[in-house]
């Protein structure tokens, strides 16, 4: 017989073990198996399948389910916290407590940085004839500035290069 038309039969038999075949088409996988042997030696090895698959069962405990639906609903709701539908100012992504920390740390040693620094040009003001203003334009342009752009760079970039572990 032809291959095409024992795929064919080979699929009848699979419907039949999951008992979604018409009556026609049984009919015909009867009449089928009654002549061929290749055919019956594939009903044979489903029906061993099966057998041996209806041998392999274990208990469940019943509380199971309900923690592993609570876990799962628990990681969709971290999943959607993590990925806001609104759009962000800079980027659409939040910015994690270490990214703040560390704007937060490089901000006060510069206003530190910056008022030590001032103090100590104060003092050396009269040597040099400087202006106090010229002091202080000079703190920050050549202090404050850059330190408060480094950590709004850091801020600004992406995650992956922000160098932050």
């Amino acid at each position: 017989m032809n291959l095409d038309h024992h795929e064919s039969f080979q699929r009848m038999i699979d419907q039949n073990l999951a008992g979604v075949i018409s009556r026609e088409k049984e009919q015909s996988l009867r009449e089928h198996l009654s002549t061929c042997a290749s055919c019956k030696e594939y009903l044979r090895a489903s029906n061993r399948v099966i057998a041996g698959l209806n041998g392999f069962s274990f208990e469940v405990n019943p509380t199971l389910n309900s923690r592993v639906l609570a876990a799962l609903r628990l990681q969709m709701q971290q999943d959607r916290a993590a990925r806001p539908n609104r759009l962000r100012f800079l980027r659409p992504y939040t910015v994690s407590l270490k990214v703040w920390a560390a704007l937060a740390a490089a901000l006060s040693m510069s206003i530190v940085g910056s008022a030590l620094l001032y103090k100590m040009a104060t003092y050396l003001m009269v040597p040099v004839h400087f202006d106090n203003a010229q002091v202080e334009a000079g703190v920050l342009v050549f202090w404050l500035l850059p330190s408060l752009c480094a950590a709004f760079c850091l801020l600004a970039a992406p995650v992956e290069r922000r160098g932050i572990a």
